[in-house]
């Protein structure tokens, strides 16, 4: 697959981004995530690896993100790049996740990668699955 990469300006998580997309970045990261990232591919033995960002049916409200280290592009992906993590999303899942900003939380109840989803209208109760 042949990546065409631009590099996208602008401020906050989008500052360090590149991508393939040509209207900027759709779903973004913010740099503690990106730290986060490498820090646990490093533990993982997936340094090099992209995150895949997809969105699955399941869980009580219909679907669920699901973040994952890759190896390989896949034919339509969307491939971005936050300060040096390349984070690649389908087709499909770019469209339900529209605006989604990538984080790390840390708190008192534990630590994880947070999605900040625009097009989600609800969730479960656990949080971990949403509905459109």
């Amino acid at each position: 697959m042949s990546t065409n990469v631009e590099d996208v300006g602008g401020t906050g998580a989008a500052a360090g981004a590149t991508t393939t997309a040509g209207a900027g970045p759709v779903v973004t990261m913010t740099e503690r995530a990106a730290r986060n990232v490498k820090r646990i591919q490093q533990m993982e033995g997936a340094v090099g690896q992209a995150l895949r960002v997809s969105v699955v049916p399941g869980g009580c409200s219909g679907f669920s993100h699901d973040l994952f280290f890759d190896e390989e592009a896949r034919a339509g992906d969307h491939v971005f790049d936050y300060f040096g993590v390349t984070v690649r999303v389908d087709p499909r899942s770019m469209k339900l996740l529209a605006g989604t900003e990538i984080d790390f939380v840390e708190g008192i109840q534990g630590s994880g990668f947070a999605l900040s989803n625009p097009q989600s209208k609800g969730s479960c109760g656990c949080g971990k699955s949403f509905n459109v």
